[in-house]
């Protein structure tokens, strides 16, 4: 069974975190960089995988926003908590916003449609996303890399290496399941502020 978790790990992996990092991908950018320190990965490959799958998400979010305006989808986005404030601070500060909205959990969906609604250029976006892509993927990369590091030292070095994808499995869905529970805790926040 672990044989066979490796080997999905080995060939999929690296997709699995492309599409992580599309939508809110933190936890898999953390994942690319624990499996990298288990030299499953090269670590710039999970950089890579995940600076474009966060580039690729932002990017598309934004070409939703300026196309689809009016569809039920992007409407339906633009009621969620969080949306006016994105879209003021969009408008008065771009370029700290669009380099910073990543950063914020929950916001990354709403930032990239704001984005796309703004009055921002295409070519400033792009720019600003790759920047912003770039240093967010090598910093939860790094950051999974050295839970790699802290689990080798808590643990020691003689596990196999199938207990270790379990151990980073482990970590990741704990790592989504705190991520979902803040999320969830700014959101009910943001609601109650609204009402």
């Amino acid at each position: 069974m672990t044989d066979t978790i490796h080997h999905f790990i080995e060939q999929y992996g690296l997709l699995a975190v492309f599409l992580g990092c599309v939508a809110e991908g933190e936890s898999a950018a953390i994942l690319g960089g624990f499996f990298a320190h288990q030299h499953i990965f090269v670590l710039w490959h999970a950089f890579v995988a995940a600076a474009l799958g966060a580039f690729a998400g932002d990017t598309g979010f934004f070409i939703l926003g300026r196309s689809f305006a009016d569809h039920r989808y992007v409407v339906r986005l633009r009621r969620r908590p969080g949306f006016r404030r994105a879209y003021h601070l969009l408008n008065t500060h771009p370029n700290i916003f669009v380099l910073s909205n990543r950063y914020v959990y929950g916001m990354r969906l709403v930032g990239g449609i704001a984005a796309g609604l703004s009055r921002i250029s295409m070519l400033r976006f792009v720019v600003l996303n790759a920047v912003s892509s770039t240093v967010w993927a090598i910093l939860f990369g790094t950051i999974g890399y050295v839970f790699g590091l802290g689990a080798e030292q808590l643990i020691g070095k003689a596990l196999a290496r199938h207990e270790r994808l379990l151990i980073g499995l482990g970590i990741g869905l704990a790592v989504a399941i705190i991520a979902w529970l803040v999320a969830r805790h700014v959101a009910s926040k943001e609601r109650a502020r609204e009402s």
